[in-house]
């Protein structure tokens, strides 16, 4: 197969790095086969410093063990997101420092190797070498085959140079602040998502007010990712503020709770219908605490998660299924955690009955709607079949509302009358602060309360944290849930969610495109098939990365922060009808440029 001119850049761009030699991790026809989806994985390819072959051996079938012709591992599928740099700088030699180019081949070189960690050579420092790879990490193709709408490759790649380009003129001064940063931080960040979600230059914030925020250079943005859901409020809110800075002039933290904290927990109680709380500094702690207890009260190791979740960076959860067994999702995580972690099919009443046949699991967590691969709605009463199945095999069962209690007043648990034994919440409750919480039924905050962490020197269950609780925290969650997240907010967003749905419809109507509007609340989102999804198989093949990833930066460019690839455009309660019509607007153009 001869070199094309996207692969020597690819080439020349692993020369730069000065990498080892990668063999990536072969597979068994027999694996391959078991694994399903064979052509979405690669076999026996290699990276060198010297050569770097672009070939994938894949099986014909499962029984036969065959191979079909050799696959080119930066074809069309996987190297879109090369594409758009390479005919402009495919150069022999290495680019200046500042060079857009070189800018963009480093980003897109994150993102491949976020995509297929295998690949990730070096840590820390540029040149540092790994002794070994983890060879159970599954390769995918930039876009699961079989979406019902494919835009133009072409097209987006040429668009996202464009305002590629754009974005870097507009951008100075965090340029010049990545330079800085690169030198005390990895990747420029101080946490990896904010360079890992992105494929255009690092932009770095200067503040925020409203439904807008600021970059250094004085871009001003309308902020439909709401940082993931954590600043569905806003920014700078005076109810919030207020209560916050006068908390901080007296103490931030005692290690000992504040009447805010019962007040907070008493409005928790009365909205999602659990007596008993506790709080934390992220739903991942949360998540955890809850996963202790119902080990402890039921004597049971196992916990059953669905495929498409996410409920935070806990080893137990961060897992997949490779079609053999469950192993790590990830780099640097134990398998051992990995096996008393079972993933089933959302949607699926019969899987989950037939793994809980054995009661050997002590936990089910799930969402009651996925919102971490687009957005999966149950079905008509999967989620009362969980509730009746949970209980009558004595397993415990938690409603992880972290992203779901933004879409409704009271969350899902309020709008849909859902039962659990508990339910986690998270995202500081939209402020942006650092705090979580999690509610249980009275006979299982009567457990804790004999089973405390420290107790007269009496070991109890492994719970707490040094900043757990603190008063600060717990003066903004008095706040927000006095102040900020009343019913009659919740139905003026969802008003907002409603007329963004209707305005994506209207957009796959004019363009005549076999999509549809995600809605749910202030949720919505561009649903690339036809039919909704109804599990993670489905729901992923709307998640079209390279596409996405050219709107971002196209909204960046027109004064929008859209959502990450995973999620979706979000009303919040910051936002008025002009900025939902503004973004509606902004799809629009998008989509007909790319068509």
């Amino acid at each position: 197969m001869g070199q094309t001119s996207r692969e020597a850049t690819c080439i020349q761009w692993f020369k730069w790095q000065h990498l080892p030699e990668v063999v990536l991790p072969s597979y068994s026809s027999a694996a391959l086969g078991k694994m399903g989806r064979v052509s979405e994985l690669l076999d026996g390819c290699r990276v060198s410093g010297a050569s770097l072959p672009m070939c994938a051996a894949l099986p014909r079938s499962p029984s036969s063990g065959g191979v079909v012709p050799q696959w080119s591992i930066w074809g069309r599928d996987l190297s879109v997101s090369f594409r758009h740099t390479i005919d402009r700088s495919g150069h022999s030699k290495r680019p200046a420092k500042a060079d857009l180019s070189r800018l963009v081949l480093e980003r897109h070189y994150r993102v491949l190797v976020s995509r297929y960690p295998v690949l990730a050579v070096p840590t820390g420092s540029v040149g540092a070498r790994r002794k070994e790879f983890d060879r159970r990490i599954e390769l995918s193709t930039t876009l699961a085959p079989g979406a019902a709408y494919r835009a133009d490759r072409t097209r987006v790649a040429e668009l996202n140079q464009r305002e590629l380009e754009r974005f870097a003129a507009r951008t100075g001064r965090s340029k010049a602040l990545l330079d800085r940063a690169r030198n005390v931080m990895p990747a420029g960040t101080p946490m990896s998502w904010m360079a890992g979600y992105y494929m255009h230059p690092q932009l770095y914030v200067a503040g925020g007010e409203g439904a807008r925020f600021f970059d250094v250079d004085g871009n001003a943005y309308v902020d439909m990712n709401v940082a993931d859901l954590s600043a569905t409020l806003g920014y700078g809110i005076p109810a919030v503020e207020e209560p916050m800075v006068r908390q901080f002039r007296n103490g931030a933290h005692y290690l000992l709770p504040t009447e805010d904290a019962v007040v907070a927990a008493h409005s928790l109680g009365r909205l999602m219908g659990l007596p008993f709380w506790q709080f934390t500094l992220a739903a991942s702690g949360a998540n955890t605490e809850i996963m202790r207890i119902a080990r402890h009260i039921t004597g049971r190791r196992k916990l059953i998660v669905f495929e498409g979740k996410y409920h935070g960076h806990i080893e137990e959860t961060l897992v997949k299924f490779d079609g053999e067994r469950v192993v790590p999702e990830y780099q640097g995580l134990s398998g051992r955690r990995s096996e008393d972690t079972i993933i089933l099919p959302f949607n699926d009443l019969d899987a989950v009955a037939a793994a809980l046949e054995s009661r050997e699991v002590a936990l089910v967590l799930t969402e009651p709607a996925l919102t971490n691969c687009s957005l999966v709605l149950p079905d008509p009463g999967y989620l009362e079949g969980l509730r009746r199945i949970t209980a009558e095999t004595g397993t415990m069962l938690c409603i992880d509302e972290s992203h779901t209690f933004s879409f409704a007043y009271g969350g899902l648990t309020r709008l849909w009358n859902l039962q659990s034994d508990f339910i986690t919440l998270g995202k500081g409750l939209g402020s942006g602060l650092a705090f979580a919480a999690y509610g249980m039924t009275d006979t299982i905050g009567d457990h804790v309360e004999k089973h405390l962490d420290i107790l007269h020197r009496t070991p109890g269950i492994g719970l707490g944290g040094t900043l757990y609780g603190n008063a600060l925290s717990m003066a903004c969650a008095r706040a927000v849930l006095e102040h900020v997240l009343t019913e009659d907010a919740f139905n003026r967003i969802s008003a907002l969610g409603s007329r963004m749905a209707d305005g994506i419809d209207a957009i796959c109507r004019d363009l005549d495109l076999p999509c549809r509007a995600f809605r749910i609340g202030p949720r919505s989102g561009l649903c690339l098939t036809p039919e909704l999804p109804r599990n993670y198989a489905e729901a992923r093949l709307s998640m079209d990365f390279d596409m996405l990833d050219a709107r971002r930066v196209f909204m960046a460019n027109r004064g929008y922060w859209d959502c990450i690839v995973s999620a979706g455009p979000q009303a919040s309660f910051a936002h008025g009808k002009e900025d939902i019509d503004g973004y509606v607007d902004l799809m629009h153009e998008f989509m007909k440029n790319i068509k």
